[in-house]
């Protein structure tokens, strides 16, 4: 798998300086889940789209697809412990309505893509896991970051501990 993924985005990248550049960089616009981008470049490049009879009969799965993928960004680039989003923010990110959110939701709930629980009465989502898949470095790097923050609140929590209960705790 990892092979695969590695020779795959050598391939992606072979796009750079064709006449199909513009693929290359509405891939990545999907792959991060970047709907604004994604709908710039498909505005931009409309004419090179329509001339591709798989995109535009698929056009409402491919819209469907990176709206997933925009919801899946949304999560994790929250920390775990602020994952209770409203849906109301996701609506503004995908641009869709609330109760398309709701079907959104259901439909990544669905194939376990994230598993979490929809509160209607609240407006929000909480999700407790989502889907790994490939990291991008900009997301490597948040990764990074929350590692450190995290290592950063384990010190401060053992030295509380310590100060709290020297006789405890030997060093």
């Amino acid at each position: 798998m990892r092979i695969s993924v590695i020779w795959l985005l050598y391939q992606i990248k072979s796009l750079l300086g064709t006449k199909v550049e513009w693929l290359y960089y509405i891939l990545e616009a999907f792959n991060s889940g970047d709907l604004v981008r994604y709908q710039e470049l498909c505005h931009v490049h409309k004419v090179a789209l329509s001339a591709q009879p798989a995109l535009v009969q698929n056009e409402k799965k491919l819209l469907e697809k990176i709206n997933i993928l925009c919801l899946m960004e949304i999560i994790f680039s929250r920390p775990s412990e602020d994952r209770t989003i409203p849906l109301s923010i996701i609506a503004e990110r995908t641009k869709l309505t609330v109760e398309d959110v709701e079907y959104l939701l259901m439909k990544s709930l669905s194939v376990h893509l994230i598993e979490g629980i929809i509160d209607q009465v609240e407006g929000t989502v909480h999700v407790s896991w989502v889907q790994p898949r490939v990291l991008g470095i900009p997301q490597i790097k948040s990764l990074h970051d929350r590692l450190d923050n995290w290592m950063e609140k384990v010190h401060t929590a053992l030295l509380s501990v310590e100060a709290e209960t020297p006789d405890l705790v030997a060093s």
